[in-house]
């Protein structure tokens, strides 16, 4: 039988100061390790939101819709359903205006003989007699009151939303020029005063719509120097 003279030489005392000790050792490192894992979880977490935030922005419909969208300059003769176009032309209302003045105003003609009065004055300020809006059966004027400093670019920004508008519907589109041109003539204003407009309106662009007759043309190549970063 062993006698222990001293009572710290107690084998279980000592195997609890033991046991004790290397709980104080190893928990320094067990949290050093708890702080690694989640600092690597949110790494990885961050990384995982990250890619699906990138997986977005590629399967993102809306830039699709902008990166995708032609003009289009041939169509098949028949009318777009009345709901449809006025989808097209409730996107154009939401078109950011100057200090939310909403100056423009938008006028769907799908009347034909009034469309193909529109076209005949387009055409003669070129000089033409063709068709400048290729067949189209509908024709959307944006007009913007000049009295607003922004106007101009309140009109374009409703073409804009029109075009991209009327690919996201199923339709195509084109800006074609020289509303100003045939709504500051005598008769052009005539047909608003007939319209119920009244003030000084200018027209900003002609945004023809219709089923598409044609392949969308392929884009042109983006020139190089299109965006520049300043950091």
């Amino acid at each position: 039988m062993h006698v222990w003279a001293a009572a710290g030489n107690c084998p279980e005392r000592a195997a609890a100061r033991n046991r004790h000790s290397l709980r104080r050792q190893t928990k320094p490192i067990v949290m050093k390790y708890l702080m690694f894992a989640l600092a690597l979880a949110c790494g990885i977490m961050t990384s995982c939101t990250g890619a699906q935030n990138e997986s977005a922005m590629e399967k993102n419909e809306t830039l699709e819709i902008l990166k995708t969208r032609r003009s289009i300059r041939a169509y098949e003769d028949r009318m777009p359903p009345k709901d449809l176009i006025e989808k097209v032309l409730e996107a154009g209302t939401y078109a950011p205006t100057g200090k939310g003045s909403q100056s423009p105003v938008i006028v769907a003609v799908t009347d034909k003989a009034t469309r193909d009065k529109l076209s005949r004055m387009n055409a003669a300020v070129m000089g033409m007699d063709s068709d400048p809006f290729y067949g189209a059966p509908v024709v959307v004027v944006v007009l913007a009151d000049r009295k607003f400093p922004t106007y101009l670019y309140d009109g374009s920004l409703v073409m804009g939303n029109l075009l991209n508008a009327a690919h996201a519907a199923g339709l195509g589109s084109c800006w074609i020029h020289r509303a100003k041109e045939v709504f500051d003539s005598d008769e052009g204003k005539a047909l608003l005063k007939e319209w119920g407009i009244e003030g000084d309106y200018e027209g900003i662009g002609n945004c023809i719509l219709g089923y598409p007759a044609q392949e969308a043309p392929a884009p042109k190549p983006r020139k190089a120097d299109y965006i520049r970063f300043i950091e």
